[in-house]
């Protein structure tokens, strides 16, 4: 007796004797029938439209009340896609205008407006990591009048990608349109999300590639590919150009492998998804090898510990804080029961902050933003848990059960819970046709409407939530929620400082300020200066030798300073020369006048100092 494997978007109970199919015209999933006793390692991992090794049946072909239904389908489909980029899009927006930029932010701006020598020049002595970003954003901001809106756009559209792309992988893994849908709301309303969509730095973009490389990575597994080599050869090209946009996205390669681990998938697959992920890091060893020798640009970082692991645990999910993040919590711990999507969704999640966790612990280099695109994960398994949740309301709304070969008892009007791949008996499908069952006609007319009830009121609790936290996301738009604003600086010192009189930077890296608002410091003497970034090919420019800084010191009877927080405490002991001499210098011959100190968001310090008497 052939025995059939179903996986349904119409899901089917069949007669195998006389070859008769009923449909129940109601399920979401898209499915195939094959007619072996096995599908293969396809089946076992369940997702919807895969093609076994014994044949199939696709929505094409199929008519009547099956084409309508797979036109629905699609529609939510669709829908699962286009919603959370909409939302993504328009919290991105909003507030993106915050009338200053941050540190990060300024390094970012001065560099992508150099010529492309300048930039090449300048990756040779620090922050290559960030090149190929440098290069894209200076195409960005060739446009007239480039601003910090115009910085921030690419973010923007970045995130704007990633949430319809979780949509795509949470209808894909969770064969439901509906979780994808709730995945992709649930991550365009993450704070976390929004702060990065709207900074002008390169996590965004790499978090939309890396979610990119793993749908690109099923329909790899799947098949889905017209030609296997552009399948293929689509992953490695789009997991290659993140590397080079930031090398930390390399860590996603652990976490597909445990994917296709937890899958398993045959070795042939296994051969071309290592020829692809080879030629990625391969792509990768020239710029990682450049840039350990710039490794002292993170020097700053600690080596993480427990509450590193905390607060990964509580920017990830929808809030940070209170019932909401509990109930994230529980959903999540149910999510991961969905195998079909924990499988993948698991090691994105754990993997790659786990990996640069414990490389820290010897050389420290762990920061949450560089495993950004490790969030991905987190609402796809809050998003499977509440489709869960939502299965048992819908047995309850329909009133009805099915029993399985095994006797396990499932939501009915549905697919099986517990995957496809289900054999029924013949004598099963007998008894859902006759009604013994209690599949009647009246529970099949509901389970629609059921379904779709609890779609729109999951989409309506995701957005109560927004709501409910709508003063973090306030917050978070405030030039207060970053942790320095350059802008205000920039006003300050062309408020104070006349021109013609010299402004001291303490260190170097606190002439941030003059490169990315340069507008405030004109007129004024930057007296240390000797050879400007885009000349000497360094971020902050070249300064003149301690010799000439100190005549240059003793001919001025007073000089504005702009210190870093640290740079003015008694016990700061800079270890260049050319600092130390700026302190000695100002300690031994000048005084400050406590009328005239300005302190800004972050700590920065503008003050006067006069001569000693």
């Amino acid at each position: 007796m052939s025995e059939r494997w179903i996986t349904a978007e119409n899901y089917l109970v069949l007669n195998e004797k006389s070859g008769k199919s009923e449909k129940c015209g109601n399920c979401e999933e898209a499915g195939r029938v094959g007619e072996s006793g096995r599908a293969g390692w396809a089946g076992r991992a369940g997702w919807a439209g895969q093609v076994g090794e014994s044949g199939q049946v696709g929505e094409a072909g199929r008519g009547g009340e099956s084409g309508r239904a797979g036109e629905s389908g699609r529609a939510g489909r669709i829908a699962a896609v286009i919603a959370p980029a909409v939302v993504m899009f328009v919290v991105g927006l909003w507030g993106i205008d915050r009338g200053g930029m941050w540190r990060d932010e300024a390094v970012t701006f001065q560099v992508a407006r150099r010529s492309v020598p300048e930039i090449w020049r300048l990756l040779h002595e620090v922050d290559a990591v960030h090149g190929l970003y440098y290069l894209l954003m200076h195409v960005v901001l060739a446009v007239p009048h480039p601003g910090e809106v115009v910085l921030r756009l690419p973010s923007v559209c970045g995130a704007t990608v990633t949430a319809g792309l979780v949509g795509a992988l949470g209808t894909r893994l969770g064969g439901r349109a509906r979780v994808g849908l709730w995945a992709g709301l649930l991550y365009a309303i993450t704070p976390l999300v929004g702060h990065y969509a709207q900074e002008g730095r390169s996590y965004a973009l790499v978090t939309a590639g890396v979610t990119g490389t793993t749908l690109l990575l099923l329909r790899a597994v799947e098949g889905r590919a017209r030609r296997m080599w552009s399948g293929w050869g689509s992953y490695g090209g789009l997991l290659a150009a993140m590397c080079l946009l930031h090398e930390m996205a390399v860590l996603v390669v652990a976490a597909h492998a445990a994917a296709l681990a937890g899958l398993g998938v045959p070795k042939r697959v296994w051969a071309r998804w290592g020829c692809a992920a080879g030629v990625a890091v391969l792509a990768l060893l020239p710029l990682a090898w450049v840039s350990s020798t710039q490794s002292a640009q993170v020097g700053w970082l600690p080596v993480p510990g427990w509450g590193s692991v905390a607060r990964v645990a509580r920017e990830f999910l929808v809030v940070p804080m209170g019932v909401v993040f509990w109930v994230g919590v529980l959903l999540m711990v149910v999510g991961v029961s969905a195998l079909r999507v924990s499988v993948v969704a698991v090691p994105l999640v754990v993997i790659p902050p786990g990996l640069l966790m414990a490389v820290s612990q010897m050389k420290p280099m762990y920061d949450d933003r560089y495993v950004l695109y490790a969030l991905v994960g987190v609402p796809l398994l809050v998003a499977a848990g509440a489709d869960r949740v939502a299965a048992v309301l819908e047995g309850l709304g329909c009133g009805t059960r099915v029993r399985d070969r095994v006797g396990v008892r499932h939501d009915g009007c549905g697919p099986l819970r517990s995957g496809e791949g289900r054999r029924l008996r013949s004598a099963e499908g007998r008894r859902l046709r006759s009604g013994e069952g209690r599949l009647t006609e009246q529970a099949v007319r509901r389970r629609p409407s059921v379904s779709r009830a609890l779609t729109l009121a999951g989409a309506l609790v995701i957005g109560l939530v927004f709501v409910q936290y709508l003063p973090l996301y306030r917050q978070d738009r405030a030039p207060a929620g970053r942790p320095d604003d350059l802008a205000v600086v920039s006003a300050l010192v062309h408020r104070e400082v006349r021109p013609g009189e010299p402004v001291l930077f303490l260190p170097l890296i606190a002439r941030r300020p003059a490169l990315a608002y340069p507008k405030g410091f004109r007129g004024a003497w930057d007296i240390a200066l000797g050879e400007s970034g885009s000349r000497s090919g360094t971020l902050y420019g070249r300064e003149i030798g301690t010799d000439a800084l100190r005549r240059r010191l003793a001919a001025v009877g007073r000089v504005w300073v702009v210190a870093e927080p640290y740079a003015l405490r008694g016990h700061w002991s800079p270890r260049d020369p050319a600092e130390r001499v700026k302190l000695a210098v100002l300690r031994e011959r000048f005084v400050p006048e406590k009328s005239r100190t300005y302190t800004v968001q972050g700590g920065v310090t503008l003050r006067l100092y006069v001569r000693r008497p």
